[in-house]
């Protein structure tokens, strides 16, 4: 008997890694290690039994129960058992009741409302609300690229059955553009640093490959579900419906600084050729001349075909902007005055102030490195030197794919592209240049390194 009590207590101690003497059987360490051991396993339908008892016995021992329960339920669920769904949603609900300090509620709550709308629970519009009431008690955890779209999407639904204004599907789509253009921005600031430091020849540890490698699929969930914002609002946005609307409302809103400033920048943004944009940025100058109303004055003149004027207002307005995503836009159209004039050197300067204020705006990097290709015949003076700009050019659209997921396919084309059109092996081996730099001295300046065979 005694040999027997021996054996039982080693066994506990093995399976459980506590001591019987400072607990008893049913303390919450075992009762939890009757769930959470199998569900680490993935055996979820041994752990199922088990779960209950856990939320009923212990429900504030460990976080671990419901980021076990999380999982165990999605299982099941992609399983085919619908009946899980609610008990999915009811230890999310657990987790925020039990461990509130420890869960991010805007993310928790953006994943109910996504159940819900996966699973088709509720109408739309109670669907919508689950997603509406996540974002406004916290936006700044409701990042999830998936959930982001589904909220929109809902809305554009709504408004086609009659259930929503239009203003106010606009108005959200402000709201989701301007977070995933932040969550954007954030997210490229940090692989920009991993990026100059791989480019300056050091090496990344291990926790930096994985964070490189994180910023980049969640860079590219983001680009992809800004198109599939912009496509989902669709025709709603074009000029037929935009200008009708802000016709019908200006004279009763033409007051409201707010009002003018979203209406003159979906008119802008959509350019469109109408009389009420001009009468707009009128407005918007009168009420408060700002770096808005100047950037809108830029690209009136700039349609009137007055370069150097529209120079001087997107001048004005950079030195006033202070949003990044406005600050870049304007940064934007003076690179863009100055590429069309032929003046490379100082596009390229305002493109990288653009990157500057958005980290995430690739298109700068891809505008630059078609400058870089168009100056092939002007940087070198052999062929080969020549050719080798399309390396540097390359690099640049390289680069452009991996901070900005919306256009990382054209990006990574153009990289393919202009590598095709630098000097290939049998090249380099005839000219035996192999690992040697090659120095530009006309506007593109700095180097490149020739590949090794």
């Amino acid at each position: 008997m005694k040999k027997k009590g021996i054996l039982l207590l080693a066994t506990l101690t093995l399976t459980f890694g506590v001591s019987v003497f400072a607990q008893a059987p049913d303390d919450c360490n075992i009762t939890l290690s009757l769930f959470a051991e199998p569900a680490k396993a993935k055996n979820y339908e041994a752990a199922l039994p088990h779960y209950q008892k856990v939320i009923t016995d212990c429900p504030k021992f460990s976080l671990a129960t419901y980021q076990y329960a999380e999982r165990m339920f999605k299982y099941f669920i992609d399983k085919g058992d619908k009946s899980k769904v609610e008990d999915l949603i009811k230890s999310y609900q657990l987790r925020m009741a039990n461990f509130p300090t420890k869960t991010k509620e805007g993310d928790v709550l953006a994943d109910i409302a996504q159940v819900k709308f996966d699973n088709d629970l509720g109408t739309k519009m109670e669907q919508f609300n689950a997603f509406d009431l996540a974002y406004k008690k916290d936006a700044e955890n409701f990042i999830s690229p998936k959930s982001l779209y589904t909220y929109f999407s809902l809305a554009v639904d709504l408004y086609n059955d009659g259930q929503k204004d239009l203003q106010e599907v606009f108005d959200l789509y402000d709201v989701v553009y301007n977070k995933i253009e932040k969550e954007e921005s954030d997210l490229a600031a940090e692989l920009t640093k991993l990026l100059d430091k791989q480019e300056s020849g050091a090496t990344l540890t291990s926790r930096e490959t994985r964070n490189l490698s994180a910023y980049e699929t969640n860079l590219n969930a983001y680009g992809k579900v800004k198109g599939s914002v912009d496509g989902k609002l669709g025709q709603l946005a074009d000029c037929p419906n935009l200008v009708p609307l802000y016709t019908k409302d200006f004279e009763a809103k033409k007051t409201d600084i707010d009002w003018v400033k979203r209406a003159a920048g979906r008119l802008s943004a959509k350019d469109c050729d109408d009389p009420l944009f001009f009468k707009l940025v009128q407005e918007l100058h009168k009420l408060e001349p700002s770096a808005k109303s100047a950037y809108y004055l830029g690209k009136l003149a700039e349609k009137d075909g007055n370069a150097s004027q529209a120079l001087d207002y997107f001048n004005q307005a950079a030195q006033l902007e202070t949003n990044p995503s406005d600050k870049a836009r304007v940064y934007y159209s003076i690179a863009e005055n100055f590429r069309k004039k032929g003046s490379s050197g100082q596009a390229r300067t305002y493109y990288m102030k653009m990157v500057e204020a958005k980290p995430s705006a690739g298109i700068a990097y891809l505008k630059i490195a078609n400058m870089y290709a168009a100056s092939a015949n002007n940087c070198g003076t052999t062929t080969f030197e020549k050719r080798a700009i399309y390396w540097k050019a390359a690099e640049m659209a390289d680069k452009a794919a991996r901070v900005d997921g919306s256009i990382a396919g054209s990006a990574n084309a153009t990289s393919a592209s202009y590598r095709g059109l630098a000097p290939q092996k049998t090249d380099i081996f005839s000219e035996g240049m192999a690992g040697k730099t090659i120095s530009f001295n006309c506007w593109v300046g700095g180097s490149v390194r020739v590949p090794n065979l």
